[in-house]
């Protein structure tokens, strides 16, 4: 696979976006795959939903391939974000662009309640492997709301070999543990079921989450460490080392790692946008990488960078 550096928005090549991503401390190996990115823009072809909450920066395919060259990147997902509602044209185009550009590439889609079963089979042609339904970026809480999207969108993808990707909080996961545990597709859930890693593995939750990811039916991203505990200057928690390991050491074959780019989110005190641009977070992803790769040994980052992606996402 190549790693040709393409232009990115600086002279700096490690520079994307207005960020400055640092050298990665460790190896990456061949094949590593990152598990959540999102593309936005422009947004005068690819309109953002009504019912958005926020209005991101834009981040194109350009910005992506800049960025991944700069971590020694081969692969990417990208995920439908609550603003695109589940028009997926964009996700869909961009993995075009990305795959005819050598980045081996899959997508992960929202779907409508009354998508036909033609366009699923469209998606499946164009690179989508899985279906997110996304609740906490609409502050929706409800166990039997969560249980019921669960249901709907597992029995739409059964039959296309794909998983159900679910965006919600540790208290949410844990009042689904039957309904995770029993899922005809595998699940896998986003940026560690947002547990928070300042109260480590004793917190209220953590264990069930541990005993579902033992099931095997459960996936877990490690990813957005920077999302489970106040921030600063754009830096990953270290703290997130040991809710990590639990999770490593629980089941290897069912982590998942990724980068959250081009970091979107609400800011601290900040009330959200709906017609204006917010600040993309500062986040430098090299460090968030070189962080990942010092939780784990060479093995487990083969497994978790190259083996599980491969084999979740059919590359």
């Amino acid at each position: 696979m190549s790693r040709t550096q393409p232009a990115s928005s600086s002279d700096d090549p490690r520079t994307v976006l207005g960020i400055r991503h640092s050298p990665v401390t460790g190896t990456i190996p061949p094949g590593a795959c990152d598990c959540h990115v999102h593309i936005f823009g422009p947004f005068d072809r690819y309109p953002l939903a009504e019912n958005r909450v926020f209005m991101p920066g834009l981040a194109s395919t350009d910005d992506l391939l800049a960025l991944h060259a700069a971590l020694g990147v081969d692969r990417a997902v990208v995920v439908q974000a609550s603003p695109q509602g589940t028009d997926n044209r964009c996700m869909t185009d961009a993995l075009a662009t990305l795959n005819a550009a050598g980045h081996a590439s899959r997508g992960v889609a929202v779907l409508s309640p009354d998508i036909t079963r033609d366009g699923l089979r469209a998606l499946h042609a164009a690179g989508v492997r899985g279906a997110r339904v996304n609740l906490q970026s609409f502050g929706q809480h409800d166990p039997t709301v969560a249980r019921d999207a669960l249901a709907r969108t597992a029995e739409q993808v059964a039959d296309l070999g794909w998983h159900v990707q679910i965006y919600t909080t540790l208290p949410v996961v844990t009042a689904l543990a039957p309904a995770l545990r029993d899922c005809p597709v595998p699940v896998v859930i986003d940026h560690f079921a947002l547990a928070s890693a300042v109260a480590g593995t004793g917190q209220p939750g953590f264990d069930a989450l541990l005993e579902m990811v033992a099931t095997g039916n459960v996936y877990v991203k490690l990813s957005a460490p920077y999302r489970l505990t106040v921030w600063q200057d754009g830096r990953p928690p270290i703290e997130a080392r040991q809710i990590a390991r639990a999770l490593i050491d629980t089941r290897l074959d069912r982590m998942l790692w990724g980068t959250d780019w081009p970091h979107s989110g609400a800011w601290p005190g900040v009330a959200r946008t709906r017609d204006r641009s917010e600040p993309l977070h500062p986040i430098d992803d090299g460090e968030q990488l070189s962080a990942f790769c010092a939780w784990v040994s060479e093995t487990e980052k083969q497994a978790i960078l190259v083996d599980n992606a491969a084999r979740l996402y059919d590359f």
